[in-house]
């Protein structure tokens, strides 16, 4: 006979602010602290995990806004709990920090359905690969160029990264300099720009040439990821050998396929902890598929790999500083590089993180 479907019982959430290990910053932005918000859901006996980089309103925001919407639910129903929870934030506004609690909640339902069927997700999900490349991330502005070819440089040798990517747009005067530093740590390992919309298009398009000529093959949100039309200008001129990448910022399945319409990138790049969860993420891999664009994961690495193996076109996952320090510090069962690559645990079920509940205590807000 077959197990009833289990319904939601509890939905619950908390956050917790980490420092960095030093000041941050990349070409918009600096800051000196992550916050993590962990989202779990219980049904028939189990607890799914998931969680987002947000603001500590996210945990209001499940506690308060959707957890009413789940509770008695179906916990398999997780396409039903997505439109529930999409709708319920209607007059809060869908994207933004709603985006990022309904992407902790989405995960922690998979992970649930997962762990009662006694499966990994990427089984569940349906496997394409049995392990994701892997490129190191980091390289903040503020760091010296010293600490930025030694970050660099240990991806490459101790990881086995094929690729690397450092920020850029702080202080445009400097970035030729600190990108040929960086080139001179990584040998001939890929090196990857990041901009976060630092650039206006112009400059973007000069800087593009510059550092082309140091072998940089990837320029991401060289201008702003909003800006669509410039993105296929930066497209059209850009050095021959260099990609352009944005995507990062997308929380709903209408803003990948405005971006793919527009020809604005050669690698589109999905959140699975803002895209709306697991689900967001494998519609926005099912549009690039269509378009036959390469599709990259940003940051959050754990959470990302089983949801990776099974992704159509999948290029890699960004092996991000923050998100490593704090996935190994505060999650069992966080992967570890192997020739460049990350493999999911089969023998664990769901996605195979057990958060550390009193290790992370510390940090709770």
């Amino acid at each position: 006979m077959a197990r009833p479907v289990p319904l939601v019982e509890r939905v619950a959430a908390r956050a917790f602010r980490i420092p960095t290990d030093a000041p941050e910053a990349d070409g918009t932005l600096a800051w000196h602290a992550t916050t993590l918000v962990v989202a779990e859901v219980s049904a028939g006996g189990m607890t799914g995990l998931g969680y987002t980089y947000a603001g500590t309103a996210a945990a209001g925001l499940i506690s308060d806004v959707l957890a009413p919407l789940l509770v008695g639910e179906d916990g398999f129903g997780i396409p039903h709990a997505w439109d529930r929870m999409f709708a319920g934030v209607r007059n809060l506004g869908s994207r933004g920090l709603c985006a990022t609690a309904i992407s902790a909640v989405d995960v922690a339902l998979w992970d649930l359905k997962a762990r009662y069927l006694g499966l990994p997700l990427a089984q569940l999900l349906g496997a394409a690969r049995d392990n994701v490349p892997i490129y190191g991330s980091g390289g903040f502005t503020t760091y010296s160029c010293r600490r930025l070819s030694e970050q660099l440089a240990m991806w490459v040798e101790k990881d086995g990264c094929r690729w690397v990517k450092m920020k850029v747009g702080s202080d445009p005067q400097e970035d030729v300099a600190r990108v040929r530093a960086a080139r001179a740590a990584v040998g001939s390992a890929g090196l990857f720009v990041d901009a976060n919309g630092a650039y206006a298009r112009k400059e973007a398009v000069e800087f593009a040439r510059r550092v082309a000529e140091l072998g940089a093959s990837w320029f991401e949100e060289p201008v702003s990821s909003d800006d669509l039309e410039g993105l296929r200008l930066m497209r059209d001129r850009a050095p021959p050998g260099m990609e352009i990448a944005a995507g990062e910022y997308g929380y709903e399945p209408r803003y990948f396929r405005r971006m793919l319409e527009a020809g604005a990138v050669d690698v589109i790049q999905a959140d699975a902890t803002r895209c709306c969860g697991i689900t967001g993420f494998l519609r926005a891999a099912a549009l690039a598929d269509a378009y036959m664009i390469p599709l990259s994961a940003h940051t959050a690495p754990a959470l990302h790999l089983h949801v990776c193996c099974a992704a159509p076109r999948l290029r890699h996952i960004e092996w991000f500083h923050d998100h490593v320090r704090i996935e190994q510090m505060l999650f069992d069962g966080a992967p570890t590089p192997e020739a460049g690559a990350i493999r999911p645990d089969l023998s664990r079920p769901g996605h195979g993180l057990e958060f550390k509940r009193s290790d992370a205590e510390r940090f709770a807000v």
